[in-house]
């Protein structure tokens, strides 16, 4: 934070999630676990991803961290986000929540998908587990342990002859 302190155009800000007077600034922005990095446009703040060293968050802001398109900065648009945010605002609040909530249930859609499909990984990691331990424990149990004495003892055996 003290690196970018005296920034007129980024902000780097600390948010304590467990503290009481915190919580609905951290419940409106998704905040779930800790530690989590937001980014982008306050009214639309994105998850970061990368790697958490110094160096690797500096470059991230440096890079990232700076005016961007949005509706308060239109100028920073390119034609096509440009001709977007005209098409948004020409729709009425009505429609633009409408919007909204289908986009989010498509993510919700994804994460309940990968929810469930991690599961079925998990039960077919804990059956494979347990298929392989049942496996080891059978040739260990077959004479494993008899067969490398065995063989241990012959080798030996013929060391001590070829000296």
């Amino acid at each position: 934070m003290e690196e970018f302190s005296n920034s007129s155009t980024q902000l780097v800000a600390d948010v304590d999630c467990t503290n009481d007077e915190n919580q609905q600034i951290c419940n409106s922005n998704g905040v779930q676990g800790f530690p989590t990095l937001k980014w982008g446009d306050p009214s639309d703040l994105q998850e970061y991803q990368g790697p958490r060293s110094f160096d690797a968050l500096k470059e991230f802001a440096d890079a990232n961290l700076k005016p961007m398109c949005s509706v308060k900065n239109i100028d920073l648009c390119d034609d096509e986000k440009k001709e977007l945010i005209a098409k948004y605002q020409g729709m009425s609040v009505e429609d633009l929540e409408k919007a909204v909530q289908e986009k989010m249930d498509q993510i919700d859609d994804a994460e309940k998908t990968f929810q469930e499909e991690v599961e079925k990984l998990q039960q077919k990691y804990e059956s494979l587990e347990k298929e392989r331990s049942e496996t080891v424990a059978a040739v260990k149990n077959s004479g494993l342990g008899l067969m490398n004495t065995v063989l241990k003892s012959k080798t030996a055996t013929e060391t001590k002859d070829e000296l």
